[in-house]
């Protein structure tokens, strides 16, 4: 869906409906918006947001408002002015976040520098030219444990490229000298490996683009993402 108002629109639009608009229950409005929008967009839930009168409706992993009537459908973000706390974007945050602990380590490569006290865990497609430039900045990084999960949505040979990276005697020495070598894997690609699996986990999490970065706390950043700002991540969860 394109944006449909800016933050400014919204505000205009909240100030003006919440004055006229009836009290409805959440499943009042779920249900007539459900009606207005068709079954083909699934609604995953709707609930009062911080605005009398207005309410949130999750439809997948994305954030989006309408009116008691179900008149009008809003994509925007809701800042509280007194705080600052842009609410949208904690919410879309939080829909994000994935537990930790549903990671499966031996299901991806494994990198160890320092102590590797800090951990990330990656989704990579090797012919991500995105996933290339991130490899060569977490260069940079020492005293962490990296877990890159092979997901090879690009291409066929993206695919070929996962398994020889996979079979090979040494996968994370192969993954790094393609990622930042450009030395293409070569030899056998058909062990046994856990692309499928990887596969299934990006799906159930909608991770749709590659790279996706997870920290502990489940958080999620997408793409390359500066070193600074993975840096400034890691300080917040000490």
């Amino acid at each position: 869906m394109n944006k449909l108002f800016s933050t400014v629109s919204i505000a205009c639009f909240l100030t003006i409906s919440v004055g006229v608009v009836h009290a409805q229950s959440d499943q009042q409005v779920r249900s007539e918006l459900q009606k207005k929008i068709g079954q083909n967009t699934k609604i995953k839930s709707v609930s009062q947001s911080p605005i009398p009168g207005i309410y949130e409706v999750l439809v997948g992993n994305e954030v989006f408002y309408t009116d008691a009537n179900s008149k009008y459908l809003i994509q925007g973000e809701i800042i509280e002015i007194a705080t600052g706390k842009n609410i949208t974007e904690q919410k879309q945050a939080d829909l994000n976040r994935i537990k930790w602990s549903e990671l499966n380590p031996s299901n991806a490569l494994k990198a160890v520098r320092g102590n590797g006290s800090r951990q990330l865990a990656i989704f990579s497609d090797p012919n991500c030219g995105y996933c290339k430039r991130l490899e060569k900045s977490l260069q940079q990084l020492d005293n962490v444990t990296i877990y890159i999960y092979l997901i090879p949505i690009l291409s066929a040979d993206s695919a070929q490229k996962s398994k020889q990276i996979w079979c090979s005697a040494d996968p994370q020495k192969t993954y790094i000298d393609w990622m930042i070598n450009g030395i293409a894997p070569s030899g056998k690609s058909d062990c046994t490996t856990p692309l499928d699996k990887n596969m299934a986990f990006a799906k159930t999490y909608g991770i749709t683009g590659t790279p996706t970065i997870f920290f502990t706390d489940g958080s999620r950043f997408p793409g390359a993402v500066q070193i600074t700002d993975i840096e400034k991540k890691f300080s917040s969860l000490k």
